[in-house]
């Protein structure tokens, strides 16, 4: 197998899991008043010994401190070369030595670089990774393997945050226009981005780069997993339902299927079988999906009038003749009202024109807040956790009553 194959493969399985599971809810989109979500060292040289002792093989094998390398052992073939094959054949110890001696023999070989970040990042070092891939990139701005290594770090590797999704999708955009991409390639960087917007809440362009992949490989189970997403956020639910029902036999998607078909299901009013779901998606993967802290209506109604009354006094004076509502989950007509639509897991809304606006006499009240019950309970781990989920919410959802947009209120620490 190629070793770009072998990148593909390593993409496409396990490795191509995102370090954290996707959010309960999603993040706040602009100007429509949604909700919060829920949700170095330096390399090592190449050492000077045969006899430094042999690692495991493979990601997470590794301890956090590296030993000195073995020396390349490279059979008569150039460094480089042999690097690409122990990296196919997943040594990856091995595939960093020799790609070390590679760039320390042509340092500014921007390929070399990014071999030996790719064999940094499958052995867990990512600081190291980091360094690598920046040298190649800086080395050569359009080294396909340094892109794509890069973007995979970021996007997939790591845990997901707002930065380090749009640096990923920074690089794995560039390779994607990159002229003369191999489709195999194309592929990978169609991949990654489709992951990168999802996980930024653009769903459009996941469900496009989703394509991308599914046009080459119509049964790749990453992108229809992708694909069901952004399907899912842009309120196409019976699509959405579609595509996620054909990713419950998936043994890496099928939890997350379960659980979104949960969610389309409730939506409908159809809670037994939505609750199968849910429980089916909690027994495949606990972690991702643990019971949440559910309060009744009745509580849920106390606590958010609790929040209210615990707002500054200048926030409760602008909530003056804004009515403060609980409700189980966002009607479609809310979701609908604007382009793109608002997320189906968003936790709050403000509808309506700020305060600084004048209202336009069609809506009575002209302006007024919404907390979802349901929503929030999944965006908490503790009841402690859904009282302070509950007070974040209404606190950004009055930053939208103030006239804040989403990048005001991020800076703020209420994304």
């Amino acid at each position: 197998m190629s070793r770009r194959g072998l990148l593909a493969l390593f993409l496409l399985l396990g490795a191509c899991q995102r370090t954290s599971s996707e959010p309960a809810a999603v993040a706040a989109v602009p100007d429509a008043g949604p909700a919060v979500a829920p949700a170095a060292a330096t390399a090592p040289a190449p050492a000077v010994e045969d006899s430094a002792p042999a690692a495991p093989h493979g990601p997470g094998a590794h301890s956090d401190a590296m030993a000195a390398l073995p020396v390349c052992s490279s059979g008569g073939k150039a460094p480089l070369d042999a690097a690409r094959l122990y990296y196919d054949e997943q040594r990856y110890l091995e595939a960093l030595s020799c790609a070390a001696r590679a760039a320390a023999l042509e340092p500014d070989n921007a390929e070399a670089h990014a071999e030996r970040g790719m064999a940094l990042s499958a052995l867990g070092k990512v600081p190291e990774a980091q360094m690598a891939f920046a040298r190649s990139l800086a080395i050569d701005p359009d080294s396909p393997d340094g892109l794509l290594g890069a973007a995979h770090l970021y996007v997939v590797e790591l845990p997901s945050s707002h930065e380090r999704d749009e640096l990923g999708l920074l690089y794995s955009e560039r390779g994607l226009a990159k002229p003369g991409m191999l489709p195999d390639m194309v592929v990978q960087f169609a991949l990654i981005s489709a992951m990168a917007f999802n996980d930024l809440g653009q769903a459009e362009e996941a469900l496009a780069r989703a394509a991308i992949v599914l046009s080459h490989e119509p049964n790749n189970h990453e992108a229809m997993y992708e694909r069901a997403l952004a399907l899912f956020e842009l309120c196409r639910f019976a699509e959405a339902k579609a595509a996620f029902s054909s990713l419950l036999g998936n043994p890496q998607h099928g939890a997350h299927a379960h659980q979104h078909l949960g969610l389309l299901l409730e939506r409908e009013g159809r809670w037994k079988q939505a609750q199968a779901h849910f429980d089916k998606a909690r027994e495949l993967s606990p972690e991702d999906f643990p019971p949440p802290p559910m309060p009744s209506e009745a509580e849920f109604r106390e606590a958010v009038a609790n929040a209210v009354a615990a707002l500054p006094e200048a926030m409760r004076k602008d909530l003056e003749g804004v009515p403060v509502s609980a409700e189980e989950l966002p009607a479609d007509d809310d979701l609908l009202s604007g382009e793109p639509p608002l997320s189906p897991t968003i936790l709050g809304l403000f509808r309506g024109p700020p305060l600084s606006e004048p209202c336009d006499g069609t809506e009575t009240p002209c302006r007024s807040v919404v907390l979802y019950r349901r929503n929030l309970a999944r965006a908490a781990s503790t009841p402690a956790k859904l009282l302070e989920q509950i007070e974040m919410t209404l606190h950004h959802e009055v930053g939208h009553l103030r006239g804040e947009d989403d990048e005001e209120l991020a800076a703020r620490g209420l994304e």
